[in-house]
């Protein structure tokens, strides 16, 4: 009877670590690719089920710290999105600013072609 428990456990043992193998695959693709990380993308792409994920506390932290770094670059961008934002209010404002100058200035030379057109009607 013990004989027959050993095998049983060397084959758990190696199909955790097929497992194990497949995770970690999955989860240098994703980065590789820089898709989201995250408990369900990881069971997807590995084939393995979210509940192994979470029951290997090494996979499962892993995972979670990965996902956070993938989060906190995600604030920084918006942050940098925030700041280029406000660079294009200014942008616009003095776009607008120069448009009028122009829209000024095309009132005066269509006047000034006005007078001159008049003077040649004169003539």
């Amino acid at each position: 009877m013990a004989g027959s428990t050993k095998g049983l456990k060397e084959y758990a043992k190696q199909k955790t670590q097929l497992t194990l193998e497949k995770v970690d695959n999955a989860i240098r693709e994703l980065s590789l690719t820089e898709q989201k990380i995250n408990f369900n993308s990881v069971s997807q792409l590995s084939g393995v089920s979210k509940t192994f994920l979470y029951n290997n506390e090494n996979i499962k932290k892993r995972i979670e710290e990965l996902r956070d770094k993938q989060t906190s670059r995600t604030m920084n961008q918006r942050a940098k999105y925030d700041k280029t934002s406000k660079s294009k209010d200014i942008i616009i404002m003095a776009k607008d600013k120069k448009i009028r100058a122009l829209e000024e200035e095309n009132k005066k030379i269509k006047e000034q072609l006005e007078i001159i057109r008049g003077r040649l009607y004169e003539r």
